[in-house]
């Protein structure tokens, strides 16, 4: 959700520290870990706006742009049996997936990043954001739409 894997390693720290600090008012209303993944996406969402306003609005496209380097770092390391030509392949594509989706609207990004990367149910996407499930819905279709449209124009007809 912030498209760098150091503020998403910041962010993650910060929220496990603010969920020890608030652990006892933790209501059992939903599952712990719904609980815990609104932290995240709550810190998320207050270092975008901390890095919005320290770069005078840039955006975070403008800054893989300039700084030319993956969103993700090495999230994951490709397999032993891959040829070098077929990492380096591997790795333009899941740059370009990576700018895409850094692309979206912030609504779009965080449903689609938390239905499709992070597998929750509509459900528990509803109580992370406190959006009805209808939005959520709703939202994931747009995002995903935008999401085919942005990569149709880096690779051409998708079907």
């Amino acid at each position: 959700m912030t498209g760098d894997y150091d503020e998403a390693c910041d962010c993650v720290q910060e929220a496990f520290f603010s969920a020890y600090r608030g652990i006892g008012k933790f209501r059992r209303e939903a599952r712990f870990s719904t609980w815990l993944y609104g932290i995240v996406v709550n810190q998320a969402k207050n270092r975008l706006r901390q890095v919005k306003s320290r770069r005078g609005h840039e955006s975070l496209t403008d800054m893989h742009s300039r700084h030319g380097e993956a969103l993700c770092g090495d999230c994951s390391a490709a397999p032993l049996t891959e040829s070098l030509a077929d990492q380096w392949e591997r790795k333009e594509l899941e740059a370009k997936v990576q700018t895409c989706i850094i692309g979206l609207e912030h609504d779009f990004r965080e449903v689609l990043v938390l239905k499709d990367i992070q597998d929750l149910s509509y459900e528990e996407i509803r109580d992370v954001l406190h959006i009805p499930v209808g939005t959520v819905k709703s939202r994931l279709f747009r995002a995903r739409l935008t999401l085919k449209n942005c990569l149709a124009k880096v690779w051409g007809d998708l079907k």
